[in-house]
């Protein structure tokens, strides 16, 4: 069942007053897919009475006041995305279009939804009941940060917006915890996965680390790259301390992460009662494209240990992967089978990389992930024992259950890790060859220069042409003729014109192609990468480091691979 998001649905419900009111930078999609229909269903099965409201006009009280006011607390999230990368191209240009929202058209999600939203609650809700903030906005925004849109040090996102709390993370049992506490009225101040504010230094735990204040790291490289590194080395739920950081006179108090899901929980959470379909009330404004891709997706795992420079997964899922069980994977997809508007087709079945399930390093497990070295940067490590076969024998079942016709495996995998597997990986490739892609396969190399690569963190090119061989001779076997389609970036910290043009010659000369998918890099915050763009330095050497900064070059990086003609450019 859809959760309310009018006062006649709860009228229907004969509810009084919600326990929790829940607030998105999206439209209301009732999917697994979704994070605030997640927690919300999550709450809801804890026994508690939860509403949404979707994009609210940030101009009136008309929506923000529409179910009154919630017993308990009101959680705030900017969507599924950070609403600045959702408003905004990577050259800082307003986008057209947004896929969470009615009709495609980028006009219901606020600038800093998040702050936006608790602003208009405090606005027109004279109250003092507590604000949640939560979702990918707030995790990556959780501590002082580079803002590219700004071009400066943002204070945490908790100060920014007057919240009272936030949950970093994916925060499934961490907001069950928080409404626990708020339902017997206690202090939630040691939940894990929680920051807050603290008047006085006195108050924090004593065996929490400081980090260079916000002061500092606004006017101090160095210092932000030092605060960067700490912060970083502290998102492991086995082996973090708690952090704090002095804003003005308070501090922001960062508790150790949660806990990653056990399987039972992890499947219990995809077991809740999801309509996988837009709410009625909102689907009248119009159709959202997002539908499309996740309606009839299946996420079969959390997390990424590829810990990729420029990417925000680490920070926000974080870098254990936390896999379903067959049971519960092959449970949905037999739920998504029955569907009446369901043609056959499983349009994904995967996660932030689909070729981490069923698999995890050992070591990690139990004691937590090395402060010293990655997972799979510059190579892959000798504790991390690659397995595809959990994939592919579910991906063998997927394909035996009554009504599918097609499973595709569309997000996309890490070559290198299939390269790696030994035993099972040309095993798994055949089978994606053969049943699970149709015309094209994904990857994204990103770079074709070591000194690029590195800086993004990477596998070298020469796995590149490895798995294109790889893949070129399983089509060939299986008398496929299908291709790889590269997903590459022009002008992240590095990147010069001379590694562009050595690109369009490699893929020219190497790849026998000419790239269309190429994106210009945009610094997501709490990044690695963002803390390269910034500084202008590689914070792994301290060494000064090129950093395209002009829109018009940086569009050139992207042109001189993206146009037909091999020339070079100066």
């Amino acid at each position: 069942m859809f959760l309310p998001t009018t006062r006649d649905e709860l009228n229907t419900l004969k509810w009084a007053q919600p326990d929790i009111i829940l607030v998105t930078g999206d439209s209301y999609i009732d999917s697994p897919f979704i994070g605030i229909a997640v927690i919300g269903k999550v709450l809801t099965d804890a026994g508690y009475r939860v509403a949404i409201i979707a994009q609210p006009d940030i101009h009136s009280e008309k929506d923000i006041t529409r179910l009154g006011e919630p017993r308990l607390f009101w959680g705030v999230s900017g969507g599924s995305i950070d609403s600045m990368i959702a408003n905004y191209t990577s050259l800082k240009k307003k986008r057209k279009s947004d896929d969470y929202t009615p009709d495609g058209i980028n006009n219901r999600r606020p600038d800093r939804a998040a702050i936006i939203y608790t602003n208009l609650i405090k606005q027109y809700i004279k109250s003092s009941k507590p604000i949640l903030l939560g979702g990918i906005e707030a995790s990556l925004r959780r501590i002082a940060h580079y803002d590219f849109w700004s071009d400066s040090i943002r204070s945490s996102i908790l100060f920014d917006s007057k919240a009272d709390y936030l949950l970093y993370g994916m925060a499934d049992v961490s907001v069950l915890q928080f409404a626990e506490k708020m339902k017997n009225a206690e202090d939630p101040k040691e939940i894990k996965g929680l920051c807050y504010i603290e008047g006085k230094a006195e108050d924090i735990p004593e065996d929490y680390i400081e980090l260079p204040a916000y002061d500092t790291v606004k006017k101090d490289n160095k210092a932000l790259i030092e605060m960067f590194h700490t912060f970083y080395r502290n998102n492991d739920p086995l082996t973090a301390k708690g952090l704090y950081q002095k804003h003005g006179t308070r501090y922001l108090v960062h508790n150790p992460p949660a806990l990653p899901l056990t399987q039972k929980e992890l499947d219990s959470v995809y077991a809740l009662d999801f309509e996988r379909a837009q709410h009625p009330y909102y689907e009248k404004q119009g159709k959202v494209k997002a539908l499309e891709t996740i309606k009839f997706s299946v996420s079969t795992h959390r997390g990424c240990y590829g810990e990729c420079n420029f990417c925000a997964i680490t920070v926000h899922e974080g870098r254990t992967v936390q896999w379903r069980s067959r049971k519960s994977i092959l449970t949905e997809v037999e739920k998504i089978a029955s569907l009446p508007d369901f043609k056959g087709y499983i349009v994904d079945v995967g996660g932030p990389t689909a070729n981490m399930y069923g698999y995890e390093c050992s070591k990690k497990l139990k004691t937590g992930s090395c402060k010293d070295k990655r997972c799979l940067y510059p190579e892959i490590c000798p504790s991390m024992k690659i397995n595809h076969n959990p994939q592919i024998e579910l991906l063998r079942k997927i394909r035996r259950i009554k009504g599918i016709k097609k499973v595709f495996v569309a997000s996309g995998i890490r070559y290198d890790i299939l390269l790696n597997d030994k035993q099972y990986g040309k095993e798994y490739l055949d089978e994606l060859v053969k049943y699970h892609i149709s015309g094209q396969m994904k990857i994204a190399p990103e770079h074709t220069e070591d000194s690029v690569l590195q800086r993004m963190g990477k596998p070298n090119r020469a796995l590149l042409l490895q798995f294109k061989e790889l893949f070129e001779n399983t089509n060939h076997k299986a008398g496929k003729k299908q291709f790889l389609t590269y997903y590459l970036i022009a002008a992240h910290p590095g990147c010069t014109i001379n590694d562009m043009n050595k690109l369009k010659r490699f893929t020219a000369r190497e790849l026998k192609m000419n790239p269309e998918q190429i994106q210009i890099f945009c610094p997501a915050p709490s990044t690695y990468s963002a803390l390269m763009y910034h500084t202008e330095i590689d914070p792994f050497n301290d060494k000064r480091l090129f950093v395209e900064k002009d829109p018009r070059r940086k569009e050139l990086q992207k042109d001189i691979v993206v146009k037909k003609s091999s020339e070079g450019h100066k």
